[in-house]
């Protein structure tokens, strides 16, 4: 017999957000960096960031293997564009050395405080060790290598021995990745922050 309520039989639907004019998968990446950097990654679930973002928990395994997934696509989302511009400011011999580290630094400070949640926070969690996050380690270690390479390209990184040179990309590389801790977006900053990077360097 059928029904005669007039409800509709089923699963109801998980909650809409706003259309937010995002891809599935980049709404869910949007709303686990919303949970992961207030909440917490270890106290988000997958039905939480699958709610959030207005789909059932197994629609978002059609994106995603898991939170795991999540952290990673988020993570290397920090590195991967610096990592694309520094091997193209690394193959530009037209420019002065220091100008190049200069646009990296300013970049890079940009993309890591630019963001409506602060996803440098997530470089701190212990989940972040695990071998499921090697491609953002592997990227993350290009990434300072070119940063090293193109101090070493300066005039005053060019009169440092070895030692003192892997001191000095450290140096520059943590107040690079720092940044999240002060968390201001403006470009004044960005600029600032480069400023300070090549003082550094000497």
């Amino acid at each position: 017999m059928g029904s005669t309520s007039g409800k509709r039989v089923g699963r109801p639907r998980a909650e809409q957000r706003p259309d937010s004019g995002l891809s599935a998968r980049d709404e869910l990446l949007l709303v686990a960096a919303e949970l992961f950097t207030t909440q917490g990654y270890a106290a988000t679930t997958t039905r939480a960031v699958a709610e959030r973002a207005g789909m059932r928990q197994a629609t978002m395994y059609h994106y995603f293997d898991g939170k795991e997934g999540l952290l990673a696509e988020l993570l290397e989302s920090t590195v991967t564009p610096s990592l694309t511009l520094a091997r193209e400011l690394l193959a530009d011999d037209t420019r002065p050395a220091e100008r190049r580290l200069w646009e990296l630094c300013r970049s890079d400070v940009e993309l890591l405080c630019g963001g409506p949640h602060n996803l440098g926070v997530l470089y701190l969690l212990p989940e972040v060790r695990a071998e499921k996050f090697e491609g953002f380690h592997r990227a993350r270690a290009d990434l300072k290598d070119a940063y090293g390479r193109l101090v070493a390209a300066t005039e005053a990184g060019a009169a440092l021995d070895r030692e003192e040179l892997a001191v000095r990309t450290d140096l520059v590389f943590g107040l690079i990745e720092g940044v999240f801790l002060v968390g201001r977006s403006e470009p004044a900053f960005a600029r600032s922050v480069a400023d300070a990077a090549l003082r550094i360097i000497g």
